[in-house]
């Protein structure tokens, strides 16, 4: 996903797109609100500080609103309830205040994706690769017209990896999501899932491995 880091200072600046791009996204870095505003037709995302040096970040999501409906998270040192207020009120999904936590900012980031993707129709509720078939709404697989059967956490797992076909998904993300958290001791339990998940299906390649980092699907 190409994310829009739209911050100033160097040192956070970097340090966010080095995080995002170990989370296989693509971080696009822009030190000021006017480069967000005619490029944000390039991004998919936005995390947005405020603090801006042309112009205050709030003013920047208000001229952002009028003309795109991308998911924005603000993240400043601004903590005060009113620029809160105001950055929920004028459009932001979701408000996040420095210094953030990484794995927090992470899982705020997929929280938002979802939850537009879900309000503009775009999430995928079909997918089909070869004559594999999975219904995310039924949570039914069928190969080659022959229903497959899943536990709960190997569609999980599937349901992570086809939400973005083809881009890579962190062991990390996989544990944080279907576990709740990425102990190390369920890191085996991952890898046992994922190959009863492979052997079920029974499409070698389909589930690729991503090495020291995770897995994706194969489209």
């Amino acid at each position: 996903m190409r994310i829009a880091v739209v911050e100033d200072d160097d040192g956070v600046g970097n340090a966010l797109v080095a995080g995002l791009t170990r989370q296989a996204h693509q971080p696009v870095r822009m030190k000021f609100g006017s480069e967000l505003l005619l490029h944000h037709g390039e991004v998919d995302f936005v995390l947005l500080d405020l603090g801006l040096p042309d112009r205050d970040g709030l003013e920047v999501l208000r001229q952002l609103r009028q003309v795109s409906a991308v998911p924005v998270i603000i993240l400043t040192a601004r903590d005060d309830e009113r620029s809160v207020v105001r950055g929920l009120r004028g459009g932001a999904d979701d408000y996040l205040v420095k210094p953030a936590r990484m794995s927090e900012l992470f899982a705020r980031i997929e929280v938002v994706r979802r939850r537009s993707m879900a309000v503009e129709g775009g999430a995928p509720r079909e997918v089909v690769t070869g004559d594999v078939r999975v219904d995310l709404d039924s949570r039914t697989v069928t190969v080659a017209g022959t229903e497959v059967d899943l536990t709960s956490k190997e569609f999980s797992l599937l349901e992570i990896l086809l939400e973005n076909p083809g881009a890579a998904v962190s062991r990390q993300q996989l544990m944080d999501r279907v576990w709740g958290d990425a102990f190390v001791a369920v890191s085996r339990s991952l890898d046992v899932h994922i190959g009863t998940l492979r052997a079920k299906l029974d499409r070698p390649g389909l589930i690729s491995t991503i090495r020291g980092f995770g897995y994706r699907w194969v489209c």
